[in-house]
C-alpha cells in the first residue's frame, strides 16, 4: 500500500485482497509478541464481529527477527478471511508497536474516526466494536475504555479476579475522569490528530505505562473519557501471573508508571518534582493503615499488601528504579 511508505519503521507483510481502504472507519490494532497461538484467536474473535461499520484490522508484528505471529497469522489476511493489514513494528517495544499501528491506521485509511484497540492475549465478544463505538456516540467520548476480564489458568483461581492487579477500575459505564490501560481502548480520530507524535512516549517501551502517560495527557488537553462496561474482552492470565514474585512486580511497577506520569504531567510546575516526591512519602506513610483496611475487608494478605508494594514502587521511582517486565515476555 502506497500511504505506508510514509510511516516509519513499519514493513507491509500482507494486505486482505477485497480491502478497499475508503470504506474504512474503524481501524482494530492487534499488537503481538511471541504468541502465535493465542494471536490467531484474538484475530478471529475480531473478524466475527457484529457490525454494519466499515472497519479493517491491523495486527502489528513486533517481533521482527522471528516473526511468528505475523507467519500464523498471514494466511488469514492473504486469502481474505481478515480485513485488513499485517505490518511489522520493526523498533521493538510495547510503545513502538502501538506507535506503529496508530500511524498506519492514520496513513492508510482516510475516512478513518476510531481507532480500537485488543492485545494478543485477550478474545473479543461478537458486539464488542459496535458497543464501543455506540457508547462513544452515545456518551459524546473520544476516548473509551472497557473491562478486561481475567480468564484463570488453571482450577481454583478464580479469587484472583478482586486483587487489584487483575480488577477494573470501574464497574459501570459512564464518563470518567481518568483511564489508565490500552488494553482495550477506543480512541477517536479527532484525539489522534491533536496529540503529539510519537503517541505512546517510547520511555514506556518496556515497562508498561505509556497508555496510562498517553491517556493523562489526552485528559488534559480537554478530551471526554467515559467507560463501557457492556463491552468486556477476556484475558487470558497464565499461572505465571499469579506467583508472588509476579505480583509484587506488577505492583511496585504499577507505583513507579504512577510516580513518571506524574512528573510528565508536573514537568512545567515551579516545584512540580517536589510536590510528587511529596505526595508519593505521604501515600508510604498511608500504606500501612490502608492496607490493614483492605485485609480486613477482603481476608488477603496479597490484596492487603498491594497499597504498600504501589506505594514504595512511587518512592523508588524518584531514585531511578523501573522494572521492566516486558524486557523479558516470556516471563511477563
Amino acid at each position: 500500500m502506497q500511504a505506508l511508505a510514509t510511516v516509519e519503521n513499519v514493513r507491509l507483510v500482507a494486505q486482505s485482497p477485497g480491502l478497499e481502504p475508503e470504506k474504512v472507519r474503524i481501524a482494530v490494532t492487534l499488537p503481538t509478541f511471541r504468541r502465535p497461538e493465542q494471536v490467531l484467536e484474538t484475530i478471529r474473535s475480531v473478524a466475527a464481529q457484529n457490525t454494519e461499520r466499515g472497519f479493517a484490522l491491523i495486527v502489528m508484528e513486533n517481533d521482527a527477527e522471528r516473526h511468528a505471529g505475523a507467519d500464523a497469522a498471514a494466511t488469514l489476511f492473504e486469502n481474505g478471511t481478515v480485513n485488513g493489514l499485517l505490518i511489522v513494528a520493526e523498533e521493538r517495544g510495547n510503545c513502538s508497536a502501538y506507535n506503529a499501528g496508530w500511524s498506519t491506521a492514520l496513513a492508510a485509511f482516510a475516512e478513518l474516526t476510531h481507532v480500537l484497540v485488543i492485545d494478543d492475549d485477550e478474545i473479543a465478544g461478537p458486539d464488542w466494536l459496535e458497543t464501543m463505538v455506540a457508547t462513544a456516540e452515545r456518551l459524546g467520548a473520544d476516548i473509551v475504555g472497557g473491562p478486561q476480564v481475567p480468564m484463570f489458568e488453571g482450577t481454583g483461581n478464580e479469587h484472583w479476579a478482586g486483587h487489584p492487579v487483575f480488577a477494573p477500575p470501574y464497574r459501570e459505564t459512564r464518563a470518567v475522569e481518568a483511564l489508565y490501560s490500552s488494553g482495550n481502548l477506543l480512541v477517536s480520530r479527532r484525539v489522534l490528530d491533536a496529540m503529539e507524535r510519537p503517541f505512546l512516549e517510547p520511555a514506556f517501551n518496556f515497562m508498561g505505562g505509556g497508555d496510562s502517560d498517553f491517556l493523562s495527557r489526552a485528559a488534559r488537553k480537554g478530551f471526554r473519557l467515559a467507560w463501557c462496561a457492556e463491552a468486556p474482552v477476556m484475558e487470558t492470565i497464565p499461572t505465571r501471573r499469579l506467583e508472588s514474585d509476579w505480583i509484587r512486580a506488577r505492583s511496585l511497577r504499577n507505583g513507579v508508571i504512577s510516580t513518571l506520569v506524574e512528573k510528565r504531567k508536573r514537568a512545567g510546575d515551579p516545584l512540580g518534582s517536589m510536590r510528587v516526591a511529596a505526595k508519593s512519602l505521604a501515600l508510604l506513610a498511608a500504606a500501612p493503615p490502608r492496607s490493614l483496611l483492605s485485609l480486613a475487608r477482603t481476608g488477603s494478605l496479597t490484596i492487603g499488601a498491594y497499597p504498600i508494594y504501589v506505594a514504595l514502587g512511587r518512592v523508588l521511582a524518584e531514585f531511578g528504579y523501573a522494572n521492566e517486565q516486558y524486557r523479558q515476555a516470556e516471563k511477563n
